[in-house]
């Protein structure tokens, strides 16, 4: 899972460079000024999320709790849900997308919960 989550986080990563590019390039002229505010806010939340899915495989290498497990799944698909939904909105997707958004805000949300659960199993 370690290794998943580490390959998954810096393709977020990746990918959260080159929408911010295509964003502030491609997107610039042809977005209203909120449309490009909600793009920028995607980006940010996928970038965020891929350093939070790096930092849970990391601490998986080294035998971290196995509630981790659950927290690199739920961060992973909080940010499909929630900056992918997003991205789809601003491309014109219908609007059947907007309801998904919330439910990824939800999931990172019970990702960070798990994470301060997970940090509970740290011996001192």
């Amino acid at each position: 899972m370690a290794k998943l989550f580490i390959l998954f986080g810096g393709s977020l990563g990746l990918l959260g460079v080159v929408f911010g590019a295509f964003g502030a390039h491609a997107l610039k002229e042809r977005l209203t000024a909120a449309a490009l505010s909600s793009w920028e806010t995607a980006v940010s939340y996928q970038m965020y999320h891929a350093l939070a899915l790096l930092f849970v495989g990391l601490w998986l290498l080294h035998d971290g709790p196995s509630a981790l497990r659950y927290v690199g799944m739920l961060f992973a698909a909080g940010v499909v849900l929630f900056s992918g939904s997003i991205y789809a909105l601003v491309l014109g997707a219908g609007s059947w997308f907007g309801p998904i958004t919330p439910l990824g805000g939800v999931t990172l949300i019970a990702a960070w919960a798990t994470l301060i659960y997970s940090s509970l199993a740290i011996n001192n």
